[in-house]
Formats: structure tokens, sequence, C-alpha cells
């Protein structure tokens, strides 16, 4: 038994895709331009598609998985199911006008002509805030449309804002934000729900890892009590005893973004020898 996961067969999303994979212990072999491709390290076979192909090629169970923008997802209205959030491949979906125009608020686009790639989200956003407006669909380059007249305003993908700057646009307005989802078709054979919820249990274990670091130290026992109250741990930190008497080993799991000011407080009350190691996997 095999389970099929559709992946964006170029771009961002690729790459993060299968990092992400790697990440798990799923090495891909080189697609080298093929649709197909296999892992060695678990059942699972990728295939290699557009990204707005993605969401109905897993509804109709052409792959029973598939790594897709939420945008592309929310777009294609699809039956597919929403497994797990995964972070990365994050952008927003805004309206954007000249730069010369004054803005007051979402009235400005009533009978406007819009330009967009995603008119069933633009749609949904204009009908929620009450304008009517004209939406032009087009496909690719949409942030020229106001430049050779074919369109009054855009609305696109943004994720620094740089393209929209280049073209002497300005962000107005954000209809919903995006990221990397994972997707399944409804209804999954028991066999291949069971391979979804082995690789859900290793992106997990990667996801958990991202932003901690592995802290060892030495610290005098008598100060363990307060050591435990900065490194809280997962559980509660690991106390091993050392050959010097009055001395122990402490290990903890820490958030990188507190790590700095944990380690200061922790040479305050004694602390010494301290080791700071990556984390790769945190498995529960």
């Amino acid at each position: 038994m095999m389970i099929r996961i559709a992946l964006q067969s170029k771009g961002r999303l690729n790459e993060d895709s299968l990092a992400l994979l790697a990440e798990a212990g799923i090495g891909i072999e080189p697609s080298k331009r093929k649709l197909l491709s296999r892992s060695d390290d678990f059942p699972i076979e990728i295939l290699y598609l557009r990204d707005d192909d993605i969401p109905h090629a897993v509804e109709r169970g052409v792959a029973d998985i598939g790594i897709v923008g939420l945008n592309e997802y929310e777009e294609r209205q699809c039956g597919a199911a929403i497994v797990h959030r995964l972070g990365f491949g994050k952008c927003r979906l805004s309206l954007a006008i000249p730069k010369g125009e004054s803005y007051a608020g979402p009235a400005y686009f009533a009978g406007k002509r819009i330009a967009t790639s995603y008119p069933v989200i633009l749609r949904k956003f204009l009908t929620e805030k009450q304008i009517e407006a004209e939406i032009e669909e087009i496909a690719g380059s949409v942030e020229i449309a106001p430049a050779v007249g074919l369109a009054d305003a855009i609305f696109d993908i943004v994720s620094s804002g740089g393209t929209l700057v280049s073209n002497g646009l300005k962000e107005v307005e954000t209809a919903m934000h995006s990221e990397a989802v994972l997707i399944a078709t409804p209804g999954l054979a028991a066999e291949k729900q069971a391979l979804l919820d082995q690789l859900l249990f290793r992106i997990e274990s990667v996801e958990r890892s991202r932003g901690k670091k592995y802290i060892l130290m030495n610290i005098p026992t008598d100060r363990i009590p307060e050591a435990a109250a900065i490194l809280p741990g997962v559980k509660s930190p690991t106390i091993l005893p050392l050959a010097e008497a009055g001395w122990s080993s402490m290990h903890a799991v820490v958030d990188e973004r507190a790590l700095w000011q944990k380690i200061e407080r922790l040479k305050a009350i004694g602390a010494e020898d301290i080791l700071v190691l990556a984390l790769e996997k945190m498995i529960l």
C-alpha cells in the first residue's frame, strides 16, 4: 500500500514542501521533470502538479493528499478536507490601488474594475462588504493591469509588497491570510488513513522542534528549585547527580526566543558549563 501526495511542480512551495518531507525522514528522488517520483524511506508517491490543479486532484482522488496554498484551496471551492496547517508559504490576498489615489475605505471600490486571478475570493470579500464592483479575471501579471488601463485596482497575492511598489501600487485592504495546508481526499481507505496518520505524526514532531534548543548545564544541587522555575521543560527538567558532591546536571528544552534571558538568569544563580544544542525532532 502506498499513499500519493500532490506537490507544486516548481517554486517556493515545492522547495518548502520537499524540505519538510526531508526533515520528516522522507527523502524524495530528484524529479528530473518527471510527473511522478517515490521515496525509499516511506510508502509515498509524489505527483507534481500546478498549484491550481492540486485541490481538485485531491478532491477526485487522483492524489490522496496534497500540499497547497490555502488561497488556492479556497479559490477552487473543492471538497477536499484540510487536515493540517503547515505554517510556511505565508502570504496574504490584498486589494491594491495606484499609489497616487486617495483611499478612505472599502467603499472606494464601488463601481471600480478590479483585476485578479482569484475571482471567487474577491467576490466573497466584496459581497461581505456590500460593494458592487466589476471583476476582471486575468491570469498572471495582475499588477500591471492599472498601468495599461485594464483595471482601476488589483486583487492579488502579497508577500513583501515589493512587486506592488515597483508597479506604482499600494496595498489598502487584506481579504485573507494564506499559508500552506495539507489536504486529503474525503473518506480515505483505512490503510491510506493509517499512512496519513504516520506522516502527520512525523510532521508534527518536526514542527514541535522548530524554534527550540536543548540546554544542558551544571548547577549547585541546592539551586535546582530556582533553576526549575526558570526552565520548566516539557514536563519538568531532567536532573542527574554529578560525581562531585553538591552538584547536578540539568537538561531542558528552551524556546529559542527566550534563550539568552534564561541563560543570564541561570548564570546568576550559579549555573556553569552551559551547553546549547540544536533540537532536530521533538516526539511526545
